[in-house]
């Protein structure tokens, strides 16, 4: 058994209250999600299927279900004959151990008749297909611009693009986008950032 220090004690241990475990790269946060897992398992009698594990990553996801089976194998060496333990082996296949953006899918998915104007066989599009709606509708709006001939975008033709090519507006609204998707509230962000330009 490992030598947990007191904050990982804790963090193990810890029930009834909601838990934030910040720490460097390297410094055993796996081992410790882990543990407190096992923890509910032996302990608490929880099912390993009636725990939700989210990551950021396909990877961390396997990794995490791989390292929980280890450690109930471990557990199970000691005591052999251990159903509890011997049932969550069984259960880890049916556990949620996935990525947020796969849950949020499922949840999606299994629950789209709640939601308004959501088909039931909806699917993610891949990066190809997003990039090429993307540039679709951009291609769509500049033509709208075009033909609506407005001041405020022919001021922005002439100062961002060459004679005969659009494509560096383009690229500058492109980059604006991917840059306040990055951002919790992309629109409100970007009111704000353009309202700082508006000098009255």
């Amino acid at each position: 058994m490992p030598n947990w220090t007191n904050e990982q004690k804790q963090a193990i241990y810890e029930n009834g209250n909601n838990i934030l475990v910040a720490a460097a790269a390297g410094s055993g946060k796996t081992a410790v999600l882990v543990e407190r897992i096992i923890n509910k398992i032996i302990n608490e009698k929880i099912d390993i299927d009636k725990i939700l594990i989210v990551t950021f990553t396909n990877a961390a996801a396997s990794e995490m279900r791989e390292r929980i089976l280890n450690a109930i194998y471990e557990k199970l060496e000691k005591n052999p004959d251990d159903e509890n333990l011997q049932r969550q082996i069984t259960l880890l296949n049916m556990a949620n151990i996935c990525t947020i953006d796969s849950f949020c899918l499922d949840i999606v998915r299994n629950n789209f008749y709640e939601l308004e104007n959501i088909s039931p066989n909806f699917r993610i599009a891949d990066t190809t297909e997003i990039d090429l709606l993307k540039e679709e509708v951009l291609e769509d709006i500049f033509e709208a611009k075009y033909e609506n001939e407005e001041p405020d975008f022919e001021k922005l033709i002439h100062t961002y693009t060459s004679y005969r090519d659009d494509t560096p507006l383009k690229d500058l609204v492109k980059k604006i986008y991917n840059y306040i998707s990055s951002n919790p509230f992309p629109l409100e962000w970007l009111h704000e950032k353009v309202e700082m330009f508006n000098l009255r």
